[in-house]
């Protein structure tokens, strides 16, 4: 049985990605360049991941523009 780790927020992410095809090895074949932590006050996070060399974000996946090699992602609501 999976069990979520980490913030419950998380879980229906996780649970999406495995969906579309990541597998729980993503954090080593994406490896996160920065990261800004989850702030109430900001009520945002923000995570830039290295994409280099792949044309796809994932197998069967989203194409990706030529060239890329970040790929920025912003969970919240930022209020600006």
């Amino acid at each position: 049985k999976w069990e979520p780790k980490g913030n419950s927020s998380e879980a229906p992410i996780v649970v999406a990605a495995r969906k579309v095809g990541f597998d729980e090895n993503i954090s080593r074949e994406y490896k996160r360049v920065l990261e800004v932590p989850f702030s109430s006050s900001r009520k945002m996070m923000l995570t830039v991941s290295d994409i280099s060399g792949r044309s796809t974000l994932c197998a069967g996946g989203m194409q990706l523009a030529p060239g890329s090699n970040l790929l920025s992602v912003c969970k919240g609501a930022p209020n600006f």
